[in-house]
């Protein structure tokens, strides 16, 4: 464990700083439960369609109050952050409106929904454009991103604001501000909508802070701190969100039906522990990254920056020594771990994937997992932990397998 102590010192004062957003967001958050006058009833589920649950929309209320906007959908009822996206788009979006990415294709599971011409029901049946500009070194590239919207003027401009499986470094709510400001000026009545999964609770602030009319998550990733079991949110302005909620359900009932019995208390906890736990997932990826780092093996973000999501990534020479590291992250889970994981055809994705999550909520990010298509250059992306106790353990063991 020396090794792992002299990273730890060498971290001291990048942990201090994601201390200090811990504890602002916890505030943050804290007064938002209890301006929305958060009561033990709004734990409760409902049946049939849902009319009057006081849970979910006090749920959809708070969040609205964290993210300091006017409206969110928050609900168990749309089953990921790319559900979420998809219903978000198709409730922005008409026939021959385009949709404008400032940062390039999006993530692999969204990308049918915007590319594919096989009738399926994506975007390009409904002859809604895709159109895009790929970041320069890393950042937006704003003045190109600009002279496109001021001639073609887009619907809907849409950001990524994590890495997905591409090898860069997630975007930092004070790079959007500026470039959302010079949107709004040439297209005020354009939608600016973030795919803010993995970031929320990194920083002080959130896309919808800074002009986004529309953010979009899990609530199994950041959003609800490990505990929620299913489900997604959409975050806003109340024209945006009203928008989606009729596509979501239907133009005649919006966001005023949907139950769900097993009730909302998890959804709540989740929320309040949120920020203390992204942050601790954060130092856990710090810790690991030095780790991997100190032992030759390149990573991004490094260690002196600052990160804008939950997410390292890390360069390995060989496929093999990509899937000894994933199957080791499998190995020292508390769920599955004799499970071996494999590469395979995972839906929506153009590579073989393989994937260690062995978590107690499936596919919960939030919790320590590894995952990352097989191909060159071999980067895995390392999300997570629930604690930072147990991303120690794993640096330790990480340690003893690749040091050489």
């Amino acid at each position: 464990m020396d090794m792992i102590t002299e990273c730890e010192n060498s971290l001291k004062e990048v942990f201090s700083y994601y201390d200090d957003i811990a504890l602002y967001n916890t505030e943050k958050v804290l007064k938002a439960f209890q301006e929305g006058k958060v009561a033990n009833r709004h734990f409760f589920g409902s049946t049939g369609y849902g009319y009057g649950d006081e849970g979910r929309d006090k749920l959809g209320e708070v969040f609205a109050k964290v993210f300091k906007c006017e409206s969110a959908l928050v609900t168990p009822l749309i089953t990921c952050g790319s559900h979420a996206l998809n219903i978000a788009l198709f409730g922005l979006l008409r026939p021959s409106d385009t949709i404008f990415s400032i940062t390039g294709d999006p993530y692999d599971t969204l990308g049918e929904v915007v590319y594919d011409k096989k009738g399926l029901g994506s975007l390009p049946d409904f002859n809604i454009k895709f159109e895009k500009i790929e970041l320069k070194n890393g950042e937006i590239d704003e003045e190109n991103a600009l002279n496109y919207i001021k001639e073609n003027k887009p619907k809907v401009v849409y950001l990524q604001r994590s890495r997905g499986y591409a090898i860069r470094d997630a975007l930092s709510v004070d790079k959007m501000e500026n470039v959302f400001k010079r949107i709004k000026e040439i297209v005020p009545s354009s939608f600016i909508v973030v795919d803010n999964c993995y970031g929320e609770f990194v920083e002080k602030r959130e896309p919808t802070e800074v002009g986004a009319d529309v953010i979009v998550g899990s609530l199994i990733k950041n959003a609800c701190g490990s505990l929620a079991p299913t489900g997604a949110y959409i975050a806003g302005t109340k024209k945006a969100v009203e928008l989606i909620s009729n596509r979501f359900t239907s133009a005649s009932l919006g966001a005023e039906v949907g139950s769900f019995e097993m009730g909302y208390r998890l959804f709540f906890q989740g929320l309040f522990i949120a920020s203390h736990v992204t942050i601790g997932a954060i130092k856990g990826m710090y810790l690991i990254g030095e780790v991997m780092s100190r032992l030759g093996y390149n990573i991004m973000p490094k260690s002196n920056q600052k990160t804008f999501d939950i997410i390292k990534s890390i360069e390995f020479n060989t496929e093999k020594e990509l899937i000894d590291f994933v199957q080791t992250i499998q190995k020292y889970s508390p769920v599955d771990s004799n499970v071996v994981p494999e590469p395979w055809d995972m839906p929506g994705y153009t590579e073989p994937v393989i994937m260690a999550a062995g978590t107690f909520v499936g596919g919960a990010s939030i919790e320590l997992s590894a995952d990352c298509p097989i191909k060159k250059p071999y980067w895995v992306y390392l999300q997570g932990g629930i604690t930072y106790e147990h991303c120690k353990l794993v640096a330790k063991e990480l340690y003893n397998k690749f040091n050489k």
